[in-house]
């Protein structure tokens, strides 16, 4: 059932990443149930609810929090919970962290946030791009003298999902030791300057330019860099240490003794030309043959279609098909406490509340609450 099959977590209904949160700890077994706001929410981009994969593994209740009912069950069911998850002010419903907290001195509040809950720009309306700006991962992200390009919403939004899930658990390991509950403030803002910290320590050491696209990992070496196929596809190439950089030369044909040497940058425009050249030669299949599974620090560059298929994938039986959807499994692997494939995404949040609700009121209250509201 998974490692986190003890947990009781309420998820009030959000976008983005506090979905992601949710969905990663559900992936890991523990019973997650989402409260929907009554009227509609969401991006609004058309997508039908099976799809909404992020929704997997737990079930769903709608609410009208608006009303001093639906916030009385709310707290009823916090009362019983671990944690929340929540990505909107909660204050102006009656369900802040101070009322929850009375309600339940050991629970975790989990905050979705933006810019986090103070400073300047705390309540300031933005999105993924605009936070990871602040962090210098924007800046970073581009070909040399090209505008930063968004690296979709995975830097920001979807780290910062994961982090909210780690400080969830390590915040509840920590209430059911001293019994005291306390707000996870995720800012996605400083989860995107997190995941910088190597690249902080390499502009304080002066080893990064400073200038995108010249750098070792942005694409400023010809040896960690995707290239061009006959096909019209790409491969990718990381070989940073030497012996890789050897192995790869040798595979696809160049002699390592005459080829312009690894770290001589003034010949690394030569080494890119002569690589692109080279890939040209063959498809991206023919590279797979040719290289995949040796020491060359070599990956064809796939489709989300095509990376369901890959070999890799495959082996480990990661990909699952969930109500005809081919989606990832859950992540990480664990080697005894193996979590289920997950559940699909309910559909209606008004379809068998009350069974959605059986796991955490008594059954005179949910009828109750049902012939009130």
């Amino acid at each position: 059932m998974g490692p986190l099959k003890s947990l009781k977590i309420a998820e009030f209904a959000g976008i983005g990443p506090g979905p992601m949160a949710a969905m990663a700890l559900a992936d890991l077994g523990a019973t997650v149930l989402r409260l929907d706001r009554v009227e509609p929410s969401g991006l609004g981009i058309g997508k039908p609810p099976r799809f909404d994969i992020l929704l997997r593994g737990r079930k769903r209740v709608a609410l009208d929090l608006k009303t001093r009912e639906g916030t009385a069950l709310a707290l009823e069911l916090i009362e019983r919970a671990d944690a929340v998850i929540e990505g909107f002010v909660m204050e102006r419903l009656g369900l802040g962290p101070d009322i929850c907290f009375a309600h339940n001195p050991r629970l975790v509040y989990g905050r979705m946030t933006g810019w986090g809950q103070t400073g300047p720009l705390a309540q300031s309306a933005a999105h993924d791009i605009n936070y990871i700006a602040i962090s210098g991962a924007l800046d970073a992200i581009a070909r040399r003298g090209a505008a930063p390009t968004p690296p979709l919403n995975l830097v920001g939004d979807y780290s910062a999902a994961i982090y909210l899930a780690f400080g969830m658990v390590s915040a509840i390991l920590s209430s059911r030791e001293t019994g005291q509950g306390q707000v996870v403030d995720a800012s996605i803002a400083e989860a995107a300057a997190h995941l910088m910290t190597h690249a902080f320590g390499m502009a304080a050491a002066g080893v990064s330019s400073g200038e995108r696209g010249t750098n070792l990992l942005d694409g400023g070496v010809p040896y960690y860099e995707s290239y061009l196929c006959k096909d019209g596809k790409y491969v990718s190439i990381g070989a940073i240490e030497g012996r890789f950089f050897n192995e790869l030369l040798t595979r696809i044909g160049f002699d390592p003794k005459t080829f312009p040497p690894q770290r001589d940058a003034s010949r690394h425009d030569e080494m890119r030309q002569a690589f692109a050249c080279k890939f040209l030669e063959n498809s991206r299949d023919e590279w797979c043959l040719i290289l995949e599974g040796s020491d060359s620090c070599f990956a064809p560059v796939l489709s989300v279609t095509e990376a369901a298929e890959h070999q890799q994938y495959a082996a480990r039986a990661f990909f699952r098909e969930i109500d005809g959807i081919v989606q990832p499994g859950p992540v990480p692997a664990f080697s005894l406490t193996v979590p289920q494939t997950p559940s699909p995404p309910q559909t209606d949040p008004y379809a068998n509340a009350a069974e959605a609700l059986g796991g955490w009121l008594p059954a005179d209250r949910i009828k109750q609450f049902y012939r009130s509201a």
